[in-house]
């Protein structure tokens, strides 16, 4: 998962250089590569960083539920 991870991370950096490249160079097609880097970062890379950091940790201890002492006149 962390190869996947740095080589999804190495493409968005990737496609970020092309597209600056093409727009220091007045090509058209600019926006479409900076645009792609953003869609796979936002949507593909993401996710998978936070399934990858979040798998098989007990998350419940960050709830306010458990961290607050009044806690019990919350939920009334």
């Amino acid at each position: 998962m962390k190869i996947l991870l740095k080589l999804l991370l190495a493409i968005v950096f990737v496609l970020w250089t092309i597209g600056a490249f093409f727009f220091l160079t007045d090509n058209p097609k600019s926006p479409k590569f900076i645009g792609f880097g953003v869609i796979i970062l936002t949507l593909v890379l993401m996710p998978l960083f936070i399934y990858h950091r979040y798998n098989g940790k007990d998350l419940t201890k960050y709830s306010l539920k458990h961290n607050d002492p009044n806690a019990s006149r919350i939920e009334d």
